[in-house]
């Protein structure tokens, strides 16, 4: 029997996951500690385990073969020396937020180009100002997108901007998804094609090599029409940088959804530049089917594990994804 430990802190969702995998897959024992403590006791003789494993805990486990992280892109901190050099196989649930992710990246896309910040400007003043927008209108059809980035979320953005007769340029270090009509390229082209996009998307995961790598000399890059929209992880985009390029018209402004700090302090300048849409990290929130596709990645990589078959979204653990 294969021992599964789901570990703490344990809510209502991992209790019904746990009872789900037990009663699904009769080769596991399912096993749900509530404390660290409990962790490290069970964390000795488990197989898998989903979750974080501590470093305290880790030092204890002496069969664990796989650990399914919850996340994606998982918190700063989740991925450690001794977790990097460990034998254990991580997997974590990419593409569950393909849909949701992209839309909002849309939603800025179609925002920007059509001036919508300006506009809202003059409706919270209630102005009936035809002549609102201060950018210039930007033609889906004729205008290019470069996504860094397209795994899960980016393949789904750059299928969507292909339906809208966008030119879409990909850079991904390992791509994973064949979506015609998108022109891949390696990371070292990054800096090449920048001037070529009017919008510019990072989808990218927050590890040592992307931290800070949205910068002053990168911004410099991009045309001053070009918008910047991020939805990765906040500290890929060096927020000062950001703001200084928008408001030098070094850019033609932003959307962003991830923060380098969060929440953004409300004296921050970036809250009253034109041109910029803010949400506050929210762009899967309240999705209401990414717990049942967050178990179904449990479920399959489960089913996988028993039958000694390769597991599915492997990471690498030294890049972190």
């Amino acid at each position: 029997m294969l021992k599964f430990v789901f570990t703490p802190p344990i809510d209502d969702l991992r209790l019904e996951w746990a009872r789900r995998l037990g009663d699904t897959l009769t080769e596991y024992s399912v096993v749900v500690p509530e404390t660290e403590e409990d962790l490290k006791r069970e964390i000795v003789d488990a197989d898998a385990a989903f979750g974080w494993v501590p470093p305290d805990a880790l030092a204890a486990a002496t069969k664990l073969r796989w650990l399914q992280n919850p996340d994606a892109g998982p918190f700063e901190g989740y991925f450690y020396t001794e977790l990097v050099n460990h034998p254990v196989t991580i997997c974590n649930p990419r593409g569950i937020y393909f849909d949701h992710i992209s839309h909002h990246i849309m939603m800025y896309i179609l925002g920007l180009s059509r001036g919508l910040p300006y506009y809202f400007d003059a409706q919270r003043k209630a102005e009936w100002d035809k002549d609102a927008r201060r950018s210039g209108y930007v033609s889906l059809p004729d205008s290019t997108v470069l996504i860094s980035g397209v795994g899960g979320i980016g393949h789904e953005t750059a299928r969507l901007c292909n339906e809208f007769g966008m030119r879409v340029i990909g850079i991904d270090p390992r791509p994973e998804h064949d979506v015609p009509g998108v022109e891949m390229h390696g990371t070292d082209m990054l800096d090449t094609l920048l001037h070529e996009a009017d919008f510019v998307v990072t989808t990218t995961p927050h590890t040592p090599e992307t931290e800070g790598m949205w910068n002053e000399s990168r911004f410099k890059l991009m045309k001053p029409s070009a918008y910047f929209i991020s939805i990765g992880r906040g500290k890929t985009t060096v927020l000062e940088d950001l703001t200084r390029a928008v408001e030098d018209g070094e850019i033609a402004g932003c959307g962003l959804d991830v923060f380098e700090i969060e929440p953004l302090p409300s004296d921050h300048r970036l809250w009253h530049l034109p041109n910029v849409i803010l949400t506050p990290h929210v762009a899967v929130k309240d999705a209401e089917n990414l717990p049942e596709r967050r178990y179904q990645v449990i479920l399959e990589n489960a089913r996988l594990f028993a039958a000694g078959e390769p597991l599915k979204n492997v990471v690498d653990k030294a890049l972190w994804y």
